[in-house]
């Protein structure tokens, strides 16, 4: 018989996405142009809207400030989730190295839980930002009891997981690196607007609120402003209500969808890798 020693086992795939993680967040950290962009975008846009239409919102007992600071938050959280991984993993598949990394030992969960991990420190860290302006700036009042900071926990998890999974869907589409951003930024920044971001919902045509209402920004808002306004504000909605089983629903049906959708279109090589 051999006296060899036995070959040390290979860390399993959740140690492997951990460190696979830390990676990702350093090399986002390096890259400071893009950590400039993706904190302070949504906080200028919060500090130029809520600067312009600062009063009060007639019957709802809340400013407009404070309207643009809750669904700010939301689109914070698909910005660093949806276009984040939309972007930066069609650039990866479009330079090989995931092509590369394939051809490695590390199963591909480890990458997936490698993004998991960049999406939820910078969607935190996004988000903790968005509600430290909105609170010392514009008068945004946190939540003040336990059920709203569940709401608040649910809606943020559900949201992050389906825009992570349709931005990973969405990678797919691009032909090249180049074009990521513009395949990716503009349907995100559509949405925007006809998801209550930028415009209140009840100034928005009912046809395109119903188009807003088939991807998660529109609940993802909805929900927010349901956590971080008075109940009086609840009349400004389509329904005059939070509707949270209706937000729990859609989120979660973008997050089966969204999987769906992941194993459906996702390729490690690029279209003309052949």
């Amino acid at each position: 018989m051999s006296g060899g020693a036995t070959p040390a086992a290979l860390p399993g795939a959740w140690s492997l996405g951990l460190r696979r993680g830390a990676l990702e967040i350093r090399q986002f950290v390096r890259q400071r142009d893009a950590v400039v962009f993706t904190f302070a975008f949504p906080v200028v846009f919060l500090a130029l809207f809520a600067s312009i239409f600062h009063d009060t919102v007639e019957g709802s007992g809340v400013t407009a400030s404070q309207l643009y600071a809750a669904g700010m938050v939301a689109a914070g959280i698909m910005s660093t989730s949806f276009q984040s991984l939309g972007i930066s993993i069609a650039v990866e598949r479009d330079e090989k190295v995931l092509r590369r990394l394939r051809g490695t030992p590390m199963p591909p969960a480890s990458y997936f839980f490698g993004k998991v991990w960049l999406v939820l420190v910078t969607g935190l860290a996004e988000t903790a930002v968005l509600l430290l302006v909105g609170t010392v700036v514009f008068d945004l009042d946190l939540p003040a009891s336990a059920a709203k900071w569940f709401a608040f926990a649910w809606i943020f998890a559900l949201g992050l997981t389906g825009c992570a999974l349709l931005g990973i869907a969405v990678s797919s589409l691009p032909r090249s690196g180049k074009s990521a951003s513009s395949v990716v930024v503009l349907p995100f920044l559509i949405l925007q607007f006809i998801s209550g971001v930028f415009i209140p919902v009840g100034q928005i045509p009912g046809w395109l609120l119903d188009v807003g209402a088939l991807f998660p920004l529109k609940w993802m808002c909805q929900g927010l402003r349901g956590v971080f306004l008075p109940e009086s504000a609840a009349v400004l909605e389509q329904a005059g209500d939070w509707e949270y089983g209706k937000v729990a629903l859609v989120l979660g049906a973008w997050v089966l969808g969204g999987l769906a959708l992941c194993l459906l279109t996702f390729r490690w090589k690029g279209r003309r890798d052949g």
